[in-house]
């Protein structure tokens, strides 16, 4: 795979008034960037955590962010390659399934067929 794939994480310091319970966005992004290489070793993506209250000058993140705000999308809010996967608590097996339509083999994969 020579593609490196674009992972988004949309999220705030504050915790979402539906998410209170729930890990931060930041933790959220964390955890998430941990479950990935390990599940797709080897496998490049880039992750970028996003504050939707400071989202920077790029247009598009900026109108994605304002997307989140306007709206009331629960965050963190997981986007690959421009498509939103995932708001609130994600789920794993939904992301695991986004990359994987992106090319990406389960390191548990790579091992069985080598």
């Amino acid at each position: 795979m020579e593609k490196k794939v674009a992972i988004q994480v949309y999220g705030a310091e504050q915790i979402c008034a539906s998410c209170v319970g729930a890990p931060s966005s930041k933790d959220t992004f964390e955890w998430l960037k941990a479950a990935l290489s390990r599940k797709y070793s080897g496998q490049p993506f880039d992750m970028q955590y996003i504050d939707i209250f400071a989202p920077g000058d790029d247009p598009e993140i900026r109108s994605f962010a304002q997307k989140v705000l306007d709206e009331d999308l629960f965050y963190p809010v997981v986007v690959i390659e421009g498509e939103l996967v995932a708001e609130g608590n994600p789920w794993l097996k939904k992301i695991y399934a986004a990359m994987e339509q992106h090319g990406f083999i389960p390191e548990n994969t790579l091992a069985a067929n080598e």
